[in-house]
């Protein structure tokens, strides 16, 4: 595979995050409603989840940028916070929270742990 450049790794990563996330929430949307479990009953699981998704979202960009995996997996989660901030600040006038902030932090040394290990898998040595 060639080397494409920095920034469609970055957005490649995105895409993978966002998919999941959308599948994910889909899922769990159907199962919260026919069944009697209760969205703070599958907290965690959804928490754990989105590291997850994130790891491997910066695995991805990673993997794709084939250098600077930190940077490319960091990116990555940057620019989901970013794309969540401004849906939540924009779309319903809200601001993140402290919590939100911790968070976010997490999913951004998630996805750059993603990205080194993303980089590392994709070397051809």
């Amino acid at each position: 595979m060639t080397y494409r450049g920095f920034f469609p790794a970055v957005l490649f990563g995105l895409s993978t995050i966002l998919v999941i996330a959308l599948s994910f929430s889909l899922v769990v949307s159907i199962v919260l409603s026919f069944t009697s479990l209760t969205e703070h009953s599958v907290q965690w699981v959804i928490t754990g989840v989105a590291f997850v998704t994130m790891f491997l979202g910066g695995t991805i960009s990673g993997a794709k940028a084939k250098e600077k995996g930190w940077i490319a997996g960091a990116c990555t989660a940057l620019l989901f916070s970013l794309l969540t901030f401004l849906i939540q600040y924009l779309g319903y006038d809200n601001s993140f929270t402290s919590e939100q902030y911790m968070y976010h932090a997490g999913y951004i040394l998630a996805a750059a742990i993603g990205g080194i290990i993303g980089v590392n898998l994709s070397s051809n040595k």
